[in-house]
């Protein structure tokens, strides 16, 4: 199976051999000016296996949180990841959900955070928690000893956006480990006056759509989605080391 890169190299390929007389631009030099840590680093082995999913649909949102410090580690850890990947069928699968929220309200957006990623990124964030019992520590972060579905690209992490790119109010952030972010609680803290109607609203609707595909929430994350369970997972796709 071509990687949806792939198909859109062969795309690219066809639309210029059709009728098309338009003289093409000699390749762009790469600036040699650019210090060491403006240029990517060649892209992590793997990758090239997965789908890059705003070349699928760009319509769909992406701030990939932690190649940024905004993340509960406050640091930088994606340095060779530029883009969100995904297995080729789940990023198709979402697509398929962004056009049917977009239908069902055409101002919003899916935003997504986190896509594929490296099995050495979850070791750090899994070492990061290390203050927090095992049995608790695996609600927020899957143990890297039996790989998380993140690490064959067969999850996601997102949220809804308005039409300004705002994130709708989920009433707890993303990577919030406290037990307002969990979907299993809304009905307590919504009852306590903690979680208004609207923030519980907005997440019901995060996860009709996802479901909608077949995505499934888990009890204590609102905005984390599997495409499927780890053993299929494991069956079904390569790890990313």
């Amino acid at each position: 199976m071509n990687s949806c890169s792939e198909n859109h190299q062969e795309d690219t390929e066809k639309s210029r051999s059709v009728g098309d007389a338009t003289p093409q631009k000699s390749a762009q030099k790469k600036p040699d000016h650019l210090s060491k840590d403006e240029q990517l680093p060649p892209r992590r082995p793997g990758l090239e296996n997965l789908c890059n999913l705003q070349r699928l649909d760009s319509s769909i949102q992406v701030e990939l949180k932690y190649a940024t410090k905004d993340n509960f580690m406050k640091r930088r850890l994606y340095f060779d990841i530029d883009s969100l990947y995904l297995q080729e069928d789940v990023a198709k699968r979402l697509v398929k959900v962004q056009r049917y929220l977009k239908q069902r309200h055409p101002g919003l957006s899916l935003l997504v955070y986190d896509g594929v990623r490296p099995l050495g990124v979850q070791q750090q964030m899994w070492d990061a928690l290390d203050s927090i019992p095992v049995r608790e520590r695996v609600k927020f972060v899957s143990n890297p000893a039996n790989g998380s579905i993140h690490n064959y690209g067969a999850a996601i992490d997102l949220t809804i956006a308005d039409s300004t790119g705002k994130p709708l109010d989920m009433g707890a952030g993303y990577d919030d480990i406290r037990r307002i972010a969990y979907p299993r609680l809304e009905a307590h803290y919504l009852s306590t006056g903690e979680l208004s109607s609207e923030q519980v609203a907005n997440r019901k609707l995060l996860r009709e759509v996802m479901r909608s595909q077949y995505f499934y929430n888990i009890p204590t994350e609102w905005w984390h989605f599997n495409a499927c369970s780890r053993a299929a997972a494991k069956k079904k796709y390569n790890i990313l080391q």
